[in-house]
C-alpha cells in the first residue's frame, strides 16, 4: 500500500449487488448480459501462467473454502456472476465448491500438485488487459495493529468509537456527523460509544485508514475491531497532507516513513492528521479476522482486493506481479475485498496479514503486474 492507495475502506459498503457477487442485470440462463467494453479477455493454457508449477497452490485451500461458504449459501443459482456474465452463474460455482468440498476435506492435508491438477480439470485462464493494456498497478493493504486497554487509563487515552445511533455503512450520510478535528475535541462525547481506548493516537489514525485492525490488551488478549461507518467527510490521506506541506521529499511517500515521522515529530503530529476530515467507526469482531467485502475473513497472502466492476468477488486468479523488494509474486489469489481507490481492469490490492512485518510489504508495494481470472470451463465470458 502506498498512502493513496488505501482510503478509510468501506468495504461492506458495496451494496447488495456486490455482495451477491453478481452483476444486478442479468439472471441465467437467458440471454447473457456483456461485461464492459474496454476489459479484454483471452483464453490461454495453464502452461502459459508465469510460475503456476511453482506456487504452493494448497496454502490458497483455506481462501477458496472461504468463497465457496458464501457461494454456497446463495439461493439465486441462476443469476449470473457478473459483471455480465463473465463468472457464469451461482449455479456453476456451487458445483465447483461441491467438487472442491468432496476432493479437499477440511480435515486432510493436500499437496500443491493436487490442487492444481484439481483447478486445471475444472477452470480456464483467462488473460486480462485494458483496452489491450495487460499491465496493471498492484499495491498491498495490512491489518493494522495498535496497544489498547479496556478502559481509559494513564497510558489508553485514545477513544476507539462505534457508531452513534442512526448511523449505518453509509458513507453518503446527509448531512455529515462533525469532522475528525470537531470528533477528536470531543464533539460525539455521549453521542457515541467508546469500545475501548489506544495508547497512540498515530495508530489510530492509520488503523482508520486501514479500516480495520487488531487491538493487543495489557494482558496480550487481542480485539479485532472491524469497519462500522464513517462520519461522511472526504478523505484525505497522510502522504497528501505531509507533501502538501513539504514534509516529503523523493521516494518517502510509504506508510512506514510516514508513520515514523509522525511518531517523531508529535508537536505537529495531531494538526496535520486532523487535515483529514474523515473519521472512521469500528464494530467489535468475534472470530476470525479482518473480514472483506465479501463477508468472509480474509487469507494472509491469498486474499486481494479488486474492483467489483471488473472481476467477481470469490473468484479465484493467478497474478504475476513483483513484492516492493521486487521478489516474485506469483501466486493463486482469491478475489475477496475491495478498496474505495482500488479502481480499473488490471488493479488489485494484495493482503499481506496482520502486524509490523506485513505493513513492512504492505507500506512499501505498487508494482506493476498482470492477472488471469480463473473461470469455470462451462461458462465462457461474453463480450
Amino acid at each position: 500500500m502506498t498512502v493513496s492507495v488505501r482510503t478509510v475502506l468501506p468495504r461492506l459498503l458495496a451494496g447488495v449487488c456486490l455482495l451477491a457477487l453478481a452483476s444486478c442485470g442479468g439472471r441465467g440462463p437467458g440471454e447473457p448480459p456483456l461485461i464492459p467494453s474496454e476489459q479484454k479477455l483471452k483464453p490461454v493454457s495453464f502452461s502459459a501462467l508465469p510460475g503456476w508449477g511453482q506456487d504452493v497452490q494448497a496454502e490458497a485451500l483455506p481462501a477458496l473454502r472461504r468463497s465457496c461458504d458464501s457461494f454456497q449459501r446463495r439461493s439465486d443459482a441462476r443469476r449470473w456472476v457478473g459483471p455480465g456474465s463473465l463468472g457464469g452463474t451461482v449455479e456453476d460455482w456451487q458445483r465447483f465448491c461441491s467438487d472442491l468440498r468432496r476432493e479437499f476435506p477440511p480435515s486432510h492435508s493436500a499437496s500443491s500438485a493436487s490442487v492444481r491438477e484439481f483447478l486445471e480439470a475444472r477452470m480456464q485462464p483467462w488473460s486480462v488487459s485494458s483496452s489491450g493494456r495487460p499491465s496493471g498497478t498492484f499495491t498491498g493493504y495490512y491489518e493494522a495493529e495498535l496497544k489498547g486497554c479496556l478502559k481509559k487509563t494513564l497510558r489508553c487515552q485514545v477513544p476507539l468509537y462505534g457508531p452513534p445511533p442512526g448511523v449505518v455503512t453509509d458513507t453518503r450520510k446527509v448531512p455529515p456527523l462533525p469532522s475528525r478535528a470537531a470528533i477528536e475535541s470531543g464533539a460525539l462525547n455521549g453521542r457515541a460509544p467508546v469500545l475501548m481506548y489506544a495508547e497512540d493516537p498515530v495508530d489510530v489514525h492509520i488503523m482508520q485508514i486501514q479500516g480495520s485492525g487488531r487491538v493487543i490488551l495489557p494482558d496480550g488478549k487481542v480485539q479485532r475491531l472491524g469497519f462500522a461507518g464513517s462520519n461522511g467527510h472526504a478523505f484525505k490521506g497522510l502522504g497528501r497532507i505531509l507533501l502538501d506541506h513539504g514534509i516529503l521529499g523523493p521516494g518517502q511517500a510509504t506508510m512506514p516513513f510516514i508513520r515514523a515521522w509522525l511518531k517523531e515529530n508529535r508537536d505537529r503530529a495531531g494538526a496535520l492528521m486532523r487535515e483529514n476530515p474523515r473519521y472512521t467507526f469500528f464494530r467489535v469482531i468475534h472470530g476470525d479476522g479482518p473480514v472483506g467485502a465479501l463477508s468472509v475473513p480474509l487469507t494472509a497472502r491469498r486474499s486481494i482486493a479488486v474492483d467489483p466492476r471488473y472481476v467477481p468477488l470469490g473468484v479465484p486468479l493467478w497474478l504475476n506481479s513483483v513484492d516492493p523488494d521486487h521478489k516474485p509474486l506469483r501466486r493463486l489469489m482469491v478475489a475477496q475485498d475491495t478498496g474505495s481507490a482500488i479502481k480499473g481492469v488490471v488493479r488489485g490490492d494484495f493482503f499481506w496479514g496482520p502486524g509490523e512485518q506485513a505493513l513492512a510489504k504492505a507500506g512499501r508495494m505498487k508494482s506493476a503486474g498482470t492477472w488471469y481470472l480463473l473461470l469455470p470451463r462451462q461458462s465462457a465470458p461474453t463480450h
